[in-house]
């Protein structure tokens, strides 16, 4: 008995399987775009920023989220970023 109790245990919970599961749902209902999308769209962000500055893509953070509008009139979708920056470059024109 002890060899099929051992077969089918987890290393992880099903509580915590079932919270990353929901947090995963969770997510991907609140996205407004693929993960595809999503994807491009920090590529993009991060070559655009790096002819200005040098930045750290390890400790880069973008995500799409809803916010509320500052006259009380609702939420709207928004891309928030976290860019860390180690140094700026030489402006060129």
């Amino acid at each position: 008995m002890s060899f099929l109790s051992n077969w089918f245990k987890s290393s992880e919970s099903s509580s915590n399987i079932a919270k990353n599961r929901l947090k995963v749902a969770i997510t991907s209902d609140r996205a407004v775009c693929s993960p595809e999308l999503m994807e491009h769209m920090k590529n993009d962000i991060i070559k655009v920023i790096s002819k200005y500055v040098d930045i750290d893509t390890d400790g880069l953070d973008i995500k799409v989220t809803r916010t509320e509008l500052d006259d009380d009139s609702g939420t709207v979708n928004a891309v928030l970023a976290s860019i860390p920056i180690r140094d700026t470059k030489p402006f060129r024109k």
